[in-house]
C-alpha cells in the first residue's frame, strides 16, 4: 500500500462467535475512522465486513476457536480491509466461484460471496502459512 500520510487506521481482534463478531462490528462502526464515512458507505462496509466475518466464524472456524484480526485503513482510494483469521483454509485454498447468475441460482445463505464480490474491489484471498488472509478495497460513493 501507498504511503498516505493522512491515511486513518483501525484494528480490532475479535473471538470467532458471532455474539463477538457483532459486539467488534458494533465497537468498530463507532470508531472516528468509520463514523467519518458517509452514511451510505458505512452501511455499505458494514454489510461486507459482517459477511466476511460471519463467514469466517461459521467455516474457517466451524470445528474450533480461534481469534479474527481485523485491519482497516481509510486513505485516498478508500477503505481498504484485511482480515486475518487461524481457521481452516478454503476449499482449494482459493476464493468460492461466484458462479450465481440469477438469483434462483443461489443456494439458501449463498448470496454472502456474491455480496462480497459486488460491493467490493481488488478482492483477495492467501493462505500463508497456518493463516488465512483476506483483504478488498471499499471505494467511496458505491
Amino acid at each position: 500500500m501507498p504511503s498516505d500520510p493522512v491515511a486513518a487506521v483501525a484494528r480490532i481482534v475479535i473471538p470467532s462467535d458471532p455474539l463477538a463478531v457483532r459486539d467488534g462490528l458494533r465497537a468498530l462502526f463507532d470508531t472516528l475512522l468509520l463514523r467519518s464515512l458517509p452514511d451510505s458507505d458505512r452501511g455499505t462496509a458494514e454489510i461486507v465486513l459482517a459477511e466476511a466475518l460471519n463467514n469466517i466464524v461459521e467455516h474457517a472456524y466451524a470445528l474450533n476457536h480461534g481469534d479474527i484480526e481485523l485491519t482497516l485503513m481509510l486513505n485516498g482510494s478508500g477503505l481498504v480491509c484485511r482480515i486475518i483469521d487461524s481457521g481452516v483454509p478454503m476449499p482449494g485454498k482459493v476464493l468460492p466461484a461466484d458462479s450465481l447468475t440469477t438469483p434462483e441460482d443461489m443456494p439458501e445463505g449463498g448470496f454472502g460471496w456474491h455480496l462480497i464480490r459486488s460491493l467490493s474491489h481488488d478482492l483477495a484471498y492467501d493462505r500463508v502459512g497456518e493463516q488465512n488472509l483476506l483483504s478488498f478495497r471499499l471505494e467511496p460513493g458505491q
